[in-house]
């Protein structure tokens, strides 16, 4: 009987949903910014996803840390679809000359395209974390002391 009324209610919960995706989207975008406004954009809105993704993941299993990790990487292969293309290909080249003349170009901009998006990730479950820390000292605080 507690545990019905102490759960959330379906508004609270899609509230819940939106902040979070709301969150993960703005930091992305923030995080963004110094790469370009193009890629804080972009950066954002697969951070608005990540935080959809990761606020029902977090319902289903809050402990399970590989499954949130390979959310973020998810999210970041998909982000990785819809770049352009970072380096042409040099086909004079022979396949290995071609690969490591265009790899650290690519590898770059993969980095610079992930790091809005780990950063966003990172935030979230800091605030998560640190917010369930902060509930549990709070609550395990001891009372005011009377005065004699």
């Amino acid at each position: 009987m507690s545990q019905v009324a102490s759960s959330p209610s379906r508004h609270q919960l899609r509230l819940r949903s939106i902040a979070w995706a709301l969150g993960a989207g703005l930091a992305a975008l923030a995080l963004g910014l110094p790469l370009g406004i193009e890629s804080s954009l972009r950066a954002g809105g697969c951070g608005f996803f990540y935080g959809l993704l990761a606020f029902h993941l977090q319902r289903v299993d809050p402990d399970d840390s590989h499954l949130q990790a390979g959310l973020v990487g998810a999210v970041c292969g998909i982000h990785s679809l819809g770049l352009p293309s970072f380096a042409s290909w040099p086909s004079q080249l022979s396949l290995t000359a071609a690969m490591v003349k265009v790899a650290p170009t690519v590898m770059m901009g993969m980095v610079r395209a992930w790091l809005p998006l780990v950063g966003a990730a990172l935030l979230l479950h800091l605030l998560r974390h640190g917010s369930r820390l902060l509930s549990q000292r709070v609550l395990s605080a001891p009372g005011p002391t009377p005065m004699p």
